[in-house]
């Protein structure tokens, strides 16, 4: 009776070693797709934001539709983009049509 629960036991040790070796691997590849994907995602949702908050009159943008254009008045969540060289197209839009901004000192 003394073998049967000697092996038992080290069975059951085998068991826990390998219930914690499980759970160590489920940490890591959650670890890692946190900081590979979840982590990148929202560093570029707050630059984003920070570049549509900085957003100014006379700023060159390009749209996401791959126009660019002069910013000539901003709103609460619309923009009117002016566009080419002729004064007379003059789009409202939405900022989040907004892929990428020029400031007006820039070059």
């Amino acid at each position: 009776m003394g073998i049967l629960l000697t092996e038992g036991d080290a069975a059951a040790g085998a068991g826990g070693i390998s219930l914690i070796s499980m759970l160590l691997m489920y940490a890591v590849v959650i670890g890692a797709m946190w900081f590979f994907l979840i982590r990148p995602q929202s560093k570029e949702k707050k630059r984003v934001a920070a570049m549509l908050t900085a957003l100014e009159v006379g700023d060159c943008v390009l749209t996401t539709s791959g126009f660019y254009g002069i910013v000539i008045d901003i709103k609460d969540d619309m923009v009117i983009v002016e566009f080419g060289s002729n004064k007379n197209c003059r789009i409202p839009m939405e900022k989040s049509a907004i892929s990428r901004v020029e400031k007006a000192g820039e070059n």
